[in-house]
């Protein structure tokens, strides 16, 4: 492995107080943060960054709707199986959560309004027809709102493509819940 897993002993000192501040909020430090650490600024802006969409006025369940949507669409293996058990313990639904899970509709209409649109964002990269960001106004949320989304969606960036690019082995802690992205089969006509 080309990238280093560090703990509170081994990794550089400027990761040490987001490494604290992790096995403090987690009771673990998760691989992820392990991985990040060496690279202390990456560490800390996601950190930073967590923190503050915390702070947003989504519900901690929409919060989990805007992660898991971005970590399918960017197919991370790591993630998906963390953000289940964190939106299950945010009281999500078990059918919201298979449905994330799937990239499948979600049965609650304003959560399936913050699915849409925050795949959206991910899909088309920002460049959302309005038709995109009216039916999500329409669906009860604020410009606010959408601005928290994009927030949410620049937590997962930092994650998703560190364990893309770190292959980040998951944690037993949430082994039981390992993902893979559904494949489509692909039909022919003969």
């Amino acid at each position: 492995m080309n990238f280093p897993m560090h703990d509170e002993t081994s990794a550089p000192v400027a990761a040490s107080a987001a490494l604290a501040a992790t096995k403090k909020n987690f009771g673990m430090i998760p691989n992820l943060e392990r991985v990040m650490a060496s690279a202390p600024p990456l560490l800390a802006g996601y950190s930073a960054l967590w923190d503050l969409f915390e702070l947003t006025t989504l519900t901690p369940v929409e919060r989990q709707v805007v992660y898991l949507t971005a970590n399918y669409e960017n197919e991370c293996d790591y993630c998906v199986p963390w953000h289940s058990l964190l939106a299950k313990q945010a009281g999500m639904d078990e059918q919201a959560i298979t449905a994330l899970r799937n990239g499948a509709r979600i049965d609650d209409a304003r959560l399936e309004a913050l699915r849409t649109f925050a795949r959206a964002l991910v899909v088309e990269r920002g460049n959302i027809a309005q038709a995109q960001l009216d039916a999500f106004l329409g669906a009860g949320y604020t410009p606010e709102n959408a601005l928290e989304v994009v927030l949410g969606l620049a937590v997962k960036v930092m994650s998703n493509y560190t364990n893309s690019i770190a292959g980040t082995p998951l944690d037993k802690e949430v082994e039981k819940l390992r993902w893979r992205k559904p494949r489509i089969a692909m039909r022919t006509t003969d």
